[in-house]
């Protein structure tokens, strides 16, 4: 029975990894012109195709996914290929994780699932919808029989409008958030076009109506839907008359697509989607004065002709310009109850929302005044010095100056001083003010004379007393009492040794590597912690855990010095540097390491890894495995450096819930899917080493195909089709008979499996190198998760370091540790 148990699993296994792969190469082949129900996919499936998944039959256009500015999270888009546009997006404020779905059911309805919920839907289950098209034009249509549209994408619009489009009475645009958090709707409304900006009480501040650059074709009529027709937007009435029109480029060719863009700044600009290139702006904007958009300045701030914002001159004793009247509205406000004045800002100010909002009364001046002043929403007035007409506003965007008149005059209310109410500008304000900066000017001069005081007596007290030369401080004392430490030297040796710190090896953590010698001929390379506080810290974790750790493939601390502030570290010297420099030579004439040499260097990496995971007090996790920290003794032997970057675990912690640092390129894949980080992702960075001691290359080289760009991929290929001759270094010469080469490529793909159980541990990576036992053939599933996250973690030339920290219930430390370079 438990046999008949054992080969259910093994082949419900093999159904598993077979169909499954069968299933992923499948659904990433893109689609031409549609989908038909029973599709789904996500962006994991379709990482070869940048996520996109649908073309139109002309290529222009694409329905997918596409990154934010966040590479974890992504949003599902129709896009305009060439110049990579977004022209509609299904999620826009909630964008999902590349393992998220869009599924097209077989009843229909199509969706887009994060986790268990939906984060979008055409909720069109049962309608009898055949396919999701996507048309040249760049609409995304879910047809019925007889080509019947159940729902659209231009029916739908985001932020953009597309030639062709019609843009009816009931839609809406909206742009982005802007820096401020406000957002712009345009909407077809009382038979015009108009543009507001989203306050609580949104404001429109531009309106076709209004436009003076518009063509009238037809006087009268109201505007029931707009449309992009070649080089102009064409505004009809509900019979399909036309009523205006707005030219907006010169260029009249029908052929061209034009994306009319409502942006976070509140600007309509017009785009001309060029097949093949790029998408060029128009100059014509709407609107056209860059001061009558709500944010063309800060709010209360008056924007001029030249692009100028200055605050006006009775607000400019305010902090950041602003009235500090927060909601005169609301009980809970401390200013409920506070008086408030109205302060006079002139009559050469306008204001965008003027020519759009009827008026809140018609009256005299004190009577608008008045109010204002008992309208708690009321934050601004503008009062029409002809008309009558009394404005009030409960939020203020940017103002705008006029070099005349501007016909109205406008106050602005802000708390009274000391309950003056008059509301005459708030001239009783510069007294406060001068009072205010005598009580600063004097409480400064007596600081200054206390603290002047108190130096002179300090010092007179320090000749007196001065502090004994042997005095050593807390640090030192503890440094003093750890057993098994180091030998201990004096800051005059190691300067001695180093010939005063002469020959500069490189730059560590927290300080700089100089070459020694001892009074015995021994070099060292002594590390002069710069700087106390931080690097302190730093100190006492390096000696007190690398100075009792001692293995032959492990970079030893040979001593240390703890001697006032001075704060250094003596290791054993490698002669032959970092095994990057060896196999990334710049230099290909020089020596290289051969295969013997290279095997040998891999099995004693994986050997002094082993000993921190598995043969230490305390488990030892490294987290930045890289050639870089690889480095060789005079016999091209290897020993791992900088293991006290390593945060520590109990022996019987397997895990740990955190994120970690390390360099792109070697990060395994639970850094970026808050998986847990244990000495299996060690394994995944010795595995990343291992392929580039055997290609002689980087794992990820841009100059490369893009079939080779990535390394790790293209190993996984060429070990699928046998040529294992592609892998390795071609200026290598390795004997064919020679088992190992396979065996360390075989070694190097099982370390870099996604699946972080499926990886060996360090000490069955060496019975594997060393022909101990068998090796199987590394599964080929890894190959969907190495092309995901190479996007993630492409390594550049000098190696990019992440940020974060990997600690540990057994040791905790934020500090980072290294030895010499």
């Amino acid at each position: 029975m438990g046999k008949i148990r054992v080969f259910a699993g093994s082949m419900l296994l093999v159904f598993v990894l077979t169909f499954g792969l069968i299933g992923t190469c499948s659904a990433s082949n893109r689609s031409f012109g549609q989908v038909t129900p029973g599709f789904q996919g996500s962006q994991m499936n379709f990482i070869d195709n940048a996520g996109l998944f649908l073309l139109s039959n002309n290529s222009n256009f694409a329905f997918g996914f596409v990154t934010t500015t966040d590479v974890t999270l992504f949003l599902l888009v129709v896009v305009h290929m060439s110049s990579s546009r977004v022209i509609w997006s299904a999620n826009r404020g909630a964008p999902i994780v590349f393992s998220d779905k869009f599924v097209f059911e077989v009843n229909g309805n199509a969706y887009l699932a994060s986790g268990e919920s939906k984060v979008w839907s055409t909720n069109t289950a049962r309608k009898g919808a055949t396919a999701l098209v996507l048309q040249n034009s760049g609409n995304l249509v879910l047809v019925g029989e007889d080509e019947k549209s159940l729902w659209e994408s231009f029916g739908n619009p985001t932020d953009t409008l597309l030639s062709g489009q019609n843009f009816v009475n009931g839609m809406k645009l909206v742009s982005d958030p802007s820096s401020n958090n406000l957002t712009y709707s345009l909407q077809v409304e009382s038979g015009d076009l108009i543009l507001k900006v989203g306050f609580p009480t949104p404001q429109p501040y531009w309106s076709m109506g209004k436009e003076n650059r518009k063509t009238i074709n037809k006087v009268g009529g109201d505007v029931y839907s707009t449309s992009l027709v070649s080089n102009s937007w064409k505004f009809l009435d509900q019979k399909g008359g036309l009523l205006w029109q707005f030219i907006f480029s010169d260029i009249s060719d029908t052929n061209i697509t034009w994306a009319a863009v409502l942006g976070s700044d509140g600007l309509i600009t017009f785009y001309n989607l060029l097949p093949g290139g790029t998408s060029d702006a128009e100059s014509t904007k709407i609107p056209n004065d860059p001061c009558s958009t709500p944010e063309s300045c800060d709010s209360y701030y008056v924007c001029y002709s030249d692009n100028r914002c200055q605050c006006p001159a009775v607000l400019s004793s305010r902090p950041n310009c602003k009235p500090g009247v927060v909601s005169t509205c609301s009980n809970s406000s401390s200013s409920s109850n506070d008086p408030m004045q109205l302060i006079d800002v002139g009559d050469k100010l306008n204001y965008f929302a003027l020519g759009f909002v009827p008026p809140f009364s018609k009256s005299d001046l004190n009577g608008c005044k008045d109010s204002c002043l008992k309208n708690c929403s009321c934050r601004a007035l503008f009062f029409g010095t002809s008309s009558g007409n009394c404005f009030q506003f409960d939020q203020i965007g940017s103002l705008q100056s006029s070099e005349n008149s501007a016909g109205f005059v406008s106050f602005i209310k802000v708390p009274s001083d000391e309950g003056n109410s008059t509301g005459d500008g708030g001239s009783g304000g510069g007294k406060n003010v001068a009072v205010i900066v005598v009580i600063i000017v004097v409480i400064t001069v007596i600081v200054i004379a206390g603290l002047i005081y108190l130096a002179f007596r300090y010092r007179r007290g320090k000749k007196r007393s001065p502090e004994p030369l042997d005095e050593t401080s807390e640090e030192d004392n503890f440094l003093e009492n750890l057993s098994g430490m180091p030998v201990r030297f004096t800051y005059k040796e190691l300067e001695d040794a180093t010939n005063n710190f002469n020959v500069k090896l490189g730059q560590g953590g927290f300080g700089s590597v100089y070459q020694g010698a001892l009074k015995d001929g021994s070099r060292i390379a002594v590390k002069k912690l710069e700087g106390i506080g931080q690097g302190k810290k730093e100190f006492r974790a390096e000696v007190s855990i690398i100075g009792s750790i001692h293995h032959i493939h492990l970079v030893r601390l040979k001593g240390f010095c703890a001697e006032g502030t001075h704060r250094l570290l003596a290791y054993e010297f490698m002669s032959n540097g970092s095994l990057e420099k060896w196999i990334f030579k710049k230099n290909k004439e020089g020596p290289m390491l051969d295969w013997n040499m290279r095997i040998n260097i891999a099995i004693g990496t994986a050997k002094g890894l082993a000993y921190l995971h598995e043969d230490c007090d305390v488990k030892i996790v490294h987290c930045d495995i890289k050639p870089e920290n690889v480095l060789l003794d005079d016999n091209f032997q290897a020993k791992v450096s900088d293991f006290g970057l390593a945060k520590l675990m109990n022996r019987e912690q397997s895990n740990v819930f955190t994120t970690m640092r390390g360099t792109r390129g070697y990060l395994a894949p639970e850094w970026i899917t808050n998986y847990a980080i244990s000495e299996k992702s060690d394994v995944y960075s010795f595995g990343m080493l291992l392929l580039e001691l055997i290609g002689g290359r980087k794992n990820y080289d841009p100059s490369e195909s893009s079939e080779k760009a990535h390394f790790p991929t293209y190993a996984f290929k060429m070990i699928e089709e046998r040529k294992l001759s592609d892998i390795f270094d071609p200026k290598l010469t390795i004997d064919d008979e020679d088992e190992r080469v396979f065996i360390a490529i075989k070694v190097a793909l099982w370390c870099i499996q996604e699946d972080m159980y499926l990886r060996p541990s360090m000490s069955k990576v060496i019975q594997m190198l060393e022909g101990l036992c068998v090796v199987p053939q590394p599964p080929n599933s890894s190959q969907m998760g190495s092309r995901l996250f190479s996007n993630f973690f492409k390594s550049i030339s000098e190696g990019g370091t992440s940020s974060g920290d990997c600690k540990s219930d057994g040791y905790i430390s934020n500090i980072q540790l290294s030895g010499p370079r």
